[in-house]
């Protein structure tokens, strides 16, 4: 059953509130498991109405579709009033830890000595701390002798990346025009 104008509003309102408040992007199927009467279709048409109000009020917060949800997220215009407040300093990701994650992003799952084949060298440390961070996850054992680690993104890789999911990442051709401006979160730590 279609909502009124009034109904729409309030649902809009529900969602709002269900957004902001969850501590990791909100998944449509999670919603609709709390709005039970509102059709799936019509949650996500609330949820996008919802986003653009946010685009078009020009605040400093919006709604993004990130890791396979929704999330509140402050513009990167103003990270550094945000930093002010948490005290925090920016995610920093050194060059061999980028190209270790870059790697296993694309092509995935991947074992250990899969990734120092394609980067020359050892990465055990590297991925010791993209486990600790969360960005990596063990998905399970390749199926050969010694039986070692596949490697794969988390939801958390998606989220602090900005991406919807892995097919959001650019294409390899792109990778190399990126500039750091374009991740003001991550700064390449110097030697």
């Amino acid at each position: 059953m279609e909502q009124n104008e009034s109904q729409r509003e309030s649902t809009k309102s529900i969602l709002e509130c269900l957004i902001f408040t969850s501590e990791t992007p909100l998944t449509l199927d999670k919603i609709k498991g709390i709005l039970e009467d509102i059709p799936k279709k019509e949650l996500k048409q609330l949820i996008e109405e919802l986003m653009q109000e946010y685009q078009d009020l020009k605040r400093g917060i919006f709604i993004r579709e990130v890791a396979h949800g929704y999330q509140f997220c402050t513009k990167s215009e103003y990270a550094n009033w945000i930093q002010k407040l948490r005290k925090t300093k920016p995610y920093h990701l050194s060059q061999p830890t980028l190209e270790t994650l870059a790697i296993i992003a694309y092509k995935q799952p991947l074992t250990k000595a899969e990734v120092e084949a394609i980067r020359g060298v050892d990465c055990a440390g590297v991925l010791k701390t993209l486990l600790e961070r969360k960005l990596l996850t063990i998905l399970g054992r390749k199926d050969v002798v010694g039986r070692p680690f596949l490697y794969g993104t988390t939801s958390k890789f998606l989220e602090v990346f900005g991406l919807e999911n892995l097919a959001s990442l650019p294409p390899m051709e792109e990778i190399g025009q990126l500039q750091d401006a374009d991740f003001p979160l991550f700064k390449k730590d110097t030697p």
